[in-house]
């Protein structure tokens, strides 16, 4: 592809990314560590620079350092966001050229072959990022090189810049360790006398290879140009933003609505094409004194259906505060899941879609989290023979059968007057007098003998549905082992 120039990479180590993303949020000018639990103990994962200074290190128990430094302050590591953040240096970094990679879980990688240019040079690339890191609150150490392997070296041992040509003589002087070798293999190299990577290059390869398997004379070959190594670039994540700037101010919830409308057209066939689907979206309203407004809307399920989503967005514009008006408009679905395309019938797809827009509907007013809906679990006894679930985050259970019929309102048993195996002529229920008209039973249930339930010590129950002369309909049960009765559901 570049024909005629000569490769260079660059490749950024960031010692401290953990400590450093944690003191940007919560700056602290003391000694700082973050700790991750190990083998049952805290472990110092990452430092900052005046607690190193201190005489503490990385995988020394927490304990320990406490007691080395009475003032230090601590934090549990989070280590997805310590890579969320890299990846947000990572786009950063696609400033000085598209081709960036990660480079293990503290690094990136570079491919700046043409582009050193734009910047002054390679002096004056490096200076501007070390720069821009460092007012960024970032520790780096930059190297630069002909290869991957060179960089590397150069990033954790050295820090600076190989001149184009030869990378041995750059190289010569550091250490095996920065052939990015495993820990055994560098300590079995230097056990026999091979020190610097210089001493390594001019030793015969045959026993080397004999000695420690081909991967040792691999990384030397990669980071000395003899063996291709290649830098492979993250793809960028699909963006679901699209945004709306209107030639006048609008005020009313017509207007704004017809301006969701038109982002709505613009963002749905974007979702279309990547086979995903809207699960939150969030608009936000810009007003002409530079404030802004923002409406979140959380789906039951995904959608990339602008007709679906736009009345949706309704109850949320009702408490809509224009101001001098809006100039700007910008919808985003910030949360989005995979819905691929498939074949639907045109009945149940309809009923379908009907439901989770309601669902939808009614989490705008009550969140999705309190619209549940029950599903069958594996259990005989009544109170364990369902769960609840929230109905935006589960699907309906497709065959539920009940080989015997369940009452409708179920409650903790309320004990009524009655000793005879029947259901009694006569009782009195919640202050009502109630008088048995027609009793269909018994349905025998025993206790799962395999789980401890306090409720189920009285041993087996035989239930009866009973329909009072009154008009209700109740599911009462009798305990023959300790003769009582029990009121515990009622009919519809």
């Amino acid at each position: 592809m570049f024909d005629g120039i000569e490769r260079r990479v660059v490749s950024l180590w960031f010692p401290r990314l953990a400590s450093d993303r944690a003191l940007r949020l919560n700056p602290n000018d003391g000694p700082f560590v973050l700790t991750l639990k190990e083998n049952n103990a805290n472990r110092i994962h990452c430092l900052n620079a005046t607690a190193e200074a201190q005489g503490l290190h990385k995988g020394m128990t927490y304990s320990d350092a406490r007691a080395f430094c009475p003032d230090l302050r601590s934090q549990v590591a989070h280590p997805p966001e310590d890579q969320r953040f890299l990846q947000g240096l990572r786009r950063w970094a696609t400033r000085y050229c598209p081709w960036v990679g990660l480079e293990g879980d503290d690094g990136l990688v570079l491919d700046v072959t043409g582009s050193t240019h734009l910047f002054g040079g390679e002096e004056a690339m490096l200076t501007q990022m070390r720069r821009r890191l460092a007012r960024a609150g970032m520790t780096v150490r930059i190297g630069l090189g002909n290869t991957r392997g060179a960089a590397w070296a150069l990033a954790h041992h050295g820090e600076g810049i190989a001149p184009a040509g030869d990378m041995l003589e750059a190289l010569a002087p550091l250490p095996v360790a920065a052939l990015r070798l495993d820990t055994n293999t560098s300590v079995a190299l230097q056990r026999l006398g091979i020190r610097t990577i210089r001493e390594l290059a001019t030793t015969p390869r045959a026993p080397l290879t004999r000695r420690f398997g081909p991967t040792a004379l691999m990384r030397l070959d990669q980071a000395l140009g003899n063996q291709p190594e290649e830098i492979s670039p993250q793809a960028e994540p699909p963006h679901y933003g699209v945004r709306l700037t209107l030639p006048e101010p609008i005020g009313l919830v017509g207007d704004v609505m017809a301006g969701i409308r038109r982002l709505l057209e613009q963002l749905c066939p974007k979702l279309q094409a990547q086979e995903v689907g809207a699960r939150r979206l969030c608009v936000t309203l810009g007003r002409v004194d530079r404030d802004s407004q923002q409406i979140e809307l959380r789906l039951a399920r995904p959608l990339h259906d602008a007709h679906r989503i736009l009345p949706l967005f309704e109850r949320g514009l009702k408490d809509l505060d224009a101001g001098f008006g809006i100039e700007r408009l910008r919808l985003e679905a910030t949360v989005v899941e995979p819905l691929p395309a498939r074949q639907l019938t045109h009945v149940s797809a309809a009923r379908k879609d009907k439901l989770e827009d309601l669902i939808s509907r009614l989490g705008t007013r009550v969140g999705l989290e309190n619209i549940q809906r029950f599903l069958p679990a594996d259990s005989h006894i009544p109170e364990r023979s369902f769960i609840i679930s929230p109905a935006a985050y589960s699907d309906p259970a497709p065959h539920w059968t009940l080989p015997r019929p369940r009452p409708l309102l179920l409650f903790a048993p309320e004990p009524i007057a009655g000793r005879t195996p029947r259901p009694p002529q006569r009782f009195r229920w919640r202050r009502m007098a109630l008088t048995t008209g027609r009793a269909i039973g018994p349905e025998r249930i025993c206790p799962e003998w395999w789980m401890e339930d306090e409720a189920w010590r009285s041993g087996l129950r035989d239930y009866w549905r009973v329909e009072t002369q009154e008009g209700r309909r109740l599911w009462l049960f009798f305990t023959p082992q300790a003769p009582s009765w029990f009121v515990q559901g009622e009919f519809a």
